[in-house]
């Protein structure tokens, strides 16, 4: 008999390995996090000790070789992506921002110097990382950045200001991307640099469960070994970027198995007109329409997954998917919630938190839009960006 959430058994195409993945991160977000979420999403705060948590499980930086790193496949880091978001979006943006923008960051592009004094600690998740691209004007158009890095001697000099960005005040390292003479380079800038100050957001109603912070650079001044030697040009930050949208991917569908697991086991139990909904045909429509979605989505992941492992992973196909996932995770989050009714707007149920964040994730490492072009000229040939 079909499992009424895994209904085509993507699950049977893990191996022993990816399936322990998925049980170990399953088992905590069930004792940790579910049961303090809608605490910390009320109060807009997370832990940092979860770091800690995160890194004893081998979370961060999962799928990079050595310092520390697990090296586990793409896929396996991708099931703990969809376990961990299942838990709540800010939960599995720490993991993403820490290993696949600020870990990779330095893992690709630095110096073997740089590696060695950065991620160990940061898999261990004893350091935080957070990763300076966006700017209040130029989010979609990171290209077009006006924080600017000069020499002075040897020395590094940045200003400018970094917006939106994950993890930033409770960072212990910012990789920060600015404009030089030569284009854009990737620096580390550590926690305490003369000049460099991170500042909360607040009043969010998206991912409130996660740090969202200001990065200002005001004469920031650096030392030459700051900067990512390797890493030249756009080319750089849109690898990392690659990376965490990889993981978005799959996360998404964790958000979605949650809404609509609650929608599944509250049809059953909320009697209406003497009988449980779920057995009203409209109830039943909206509950495949979402099952439909989710196991498809899941599947997608998983090809993209073996494909990246692989090495045939084009990063068009990551933006397909992306746009994908996210969206139709939010259209289930929404179906979820027209079938709990009002209770869907309360943390009683995880409905409402998860919508709310999926708003957030729909725009974030590329807007929905951009990765429509991104597709949209990769099959005409044609670009459309401006």
């Amino acid at each position: 008999m079909p499992d009424p959430v895994d209904f085509i058994d993507v699950a049977g195409l893990f191996s022993d390995e990816e399936r322990l993945v998925r049980d170990t991160v399953r088992a905590y977000v069930r004792d940790r996090i579910l049961p303090n979420i809608a605490q910390w999403f009320e109060e807009g705060t997370l832990p940092r000790e979860l770091g800690l948590e995160l890194g004893r499980l081998g979370l961060l930086g999962m799928h990079l070789e050595g310092y520390g790193c697990a090296g586990a496949s793409a896929v396996a880091y991708g099931i703990a992506c969809l376990e961990l978001e299942a838990g709540d979006s800010g939960v599995r943006s720490f993991a993403s921002v820490q290993g696949s923008l600020a870990m990779y960051a330095i893992h690709r592009w630095g110096d073997e110097a740089q590696k060695r004094t950065w991620l160990p600690p940061m898999a261990r998740g004893e350091l935080v990382g957070c990763f300076g691209l966006t700017e209040p004007d130029f989010g979609s158009n990171p290209a077009g950045m006006r924080t600017y890095a000069r020499k002075d001697g040897s020395d590094w000099v940045i200003d400018g200001t970094k917006m939106w960005i994950t993890n930033g005040s409770i960072a212990d390292l910012a990789i920060v991307w600015a404009q030089t003479d030569e284009g854009i380079r990737g620096f580390v800038v550590p926690r305490g640099a003369r000049g460099f100050s991170a500042t909360n957001i607040e009043r969010k109603l998206s991912l409130r469960a996660s740090v969202t912070s200001e990065l200002v650079l005001a004469g920031c001044r650096l030392p030459g070994d700051a900067l990512l030697p390797l890493g030249a040009g756009l080319v750089a930050p849109l690898s990392c970027l690659n990376e965490a949208r990889f993981g978005i991917v799959w996360g998404a569908i964790g958000a979605a198995r949650s809404c609509y697991e609650s929608a599944l086991e509250y049809s059953k139990t909320r009697i209406a007109f003497d009988r449980p909904i779920g057995g009203f045909q409209m109830t039943q429509a909206k509950l495949v329409d979402m099952l439909l979605e989710l196991n498809k989505g899941a599947l997608l992941a998983l090809h993209l997954g073996r494909a990246k492992d692989g090495g045939r992973l084009h990063p068009s196909q990551v933006s397909l998917a992306k746009l994908n996932n996210v969206r139709e995770a939010l259209a289930i989050a929404r179906q979820a919630r027209t079938i709990l009714g009002a209770n869907g707007v309360t943390l009683e149920y995880p409905v409402i938190r998860h919508m709310n964040n999926l708003e957030s994730v729909l725009t974030y490492e590329g807007t929905s839009e951009m990765h429509a072009l991104v597709v949209g000229k990769e099959i005409t040939g044609l670009g459309a960006f401006t």
